[in-house]
């Protein structure tokens, strides 16, 4: 088990611990939050218990990886951390994936497989060059939006997001100047391909963020979530902020109910998430209704710092 969390070791799989309160019923979307207190945790078998305990289906899938991979630092915990892919990568494949790839298109012109290589993804992920392919330069397909939240009226995609199985969606938990938070959803904005919308895809920004960020949700409806939260960044992100250490993997099948969480244990409101509202308002769906599994969010609550642009996002602390 090494630093995993031993509770969710022996009582994950019931979805429950007696101490702690449980928010939403049986039909609410369900979310993990596993203690891993560094990349050194067993994080295979943690995303293997994971997608056991959530009925994922894998078997005979085409799996498709997106973290986040958006600069180089050696200093701030901007990108997906390589260990936390390699697992995931391994985890699927364990579970029977016919094929497991990573996908990412990076916002900044730089030489992605170059950006990859100084993010240690060459050194940590077995067979990385032969599994990865670079979103910004793939082939695309127009697929229009039948109920648009952005000005957009389509979007040009890649062959192979368009093409998988399963999207999943592996996001560094940071805080975000412009969105408060970027999480599983905003993660979605690297597939959009660079090649088509220039760099750093500035008609998205134009179009609007919050609502093109809702866009891209609903463009793929088959979609798993594990954030690595184990080291995160705060006040500046998603580049410039500082590390903050909450510890913990957040992961579910509803990128929504994933996002919010991860937002209450980062200390801001997820009512005040513009593309969470989005989702609200046409869905039904409330930003309270997640049923929690694991850890409770009161016991791994980690404040994160804002920049004072974004302190109206603050959670009152009796949330």
């Amino acid at each position: 088990m090494g630093e995993v969390n031993r509770r969710y070791f022996f009582f994950g799989c019931f979805g429950f611990a007696a101490a702690c309160s449980r928010s939403g019923g049986p039909r609410s979307p369900r979310v993990s939050i596993v203690r891993a207190k560094s990349y050194s945790a067993d994080l295979e078998d943690v995303f293997r218990r994971i997608l056991v305990e959530h009925q994922v289906p894998i078997r005979g899938r085409r799996v498709l990886l997106k973290p986040n991979l958006v600069e180089f630092s050696s200093e701030n915990p901007i990108n997906t951390h390589p260990l936390f892919v390699a697992a995931a990568a391994e985890a699927f494949r364990s579970l029977g994936a016919r094929e497991v790839q990573i996908a990412e298109g990076p916002g900044h012109r730089r030489m992605t497989l170059d950006l990859a290589s100084a993010a240690g993804y060459f050194s940590s992920i077995a067979g990385f060059e032969k599994d990865f392919t670079d979103l910004n330069l793939d082939e695309v397909k127009r697929v229009p939006l039948a109920h648009p939240f952005s000005t957009l009226t389509e979007l040009y995609l890649p062959h192979t997001a368009l093409a998988c199985d399963l999207l999943v969606s592996l996001p560094k938990m940071k805080t975000h100047h412009w969105t408060g938070a970027t999480l599983s959803m905003k993660n979605l904005f690297g597939l959009v391909p660079g090649g088509v919308y220039g760099w750093p895809k500035n008609p998205l920004h134009w179009a609007g963020i919050d609502e093109c960020v809702a866009d891209l949700y609903y463009l793929f409806s088959r979609q798993f979530c594990l954030v690595d939260a184990i080291e995160a960044m705060e006040g500046n992100g998603p580049i410039l902020g500082t590390r903050i250490r909450p510890g913990v993997v957040v992961a579910g099948r509803h990128p929504p109910s994933v996002d919010a969480t991860c937002c209450r244990i980062m200390g801001i409101d997820p009512e005040k998430i513009k593309y969470l509202g989005f989702v609200a308002k046409r869905s039904g769906w409330s930003v309270n209704s997640a049923h929690q599994l694991g850890e409770c969010i009161r016991s791994v609550k980690t404040r994160f710092q804002l920049i004072p642009d974004l302190d109206y996002l603050r959670l009152n602390d009796a949330a």
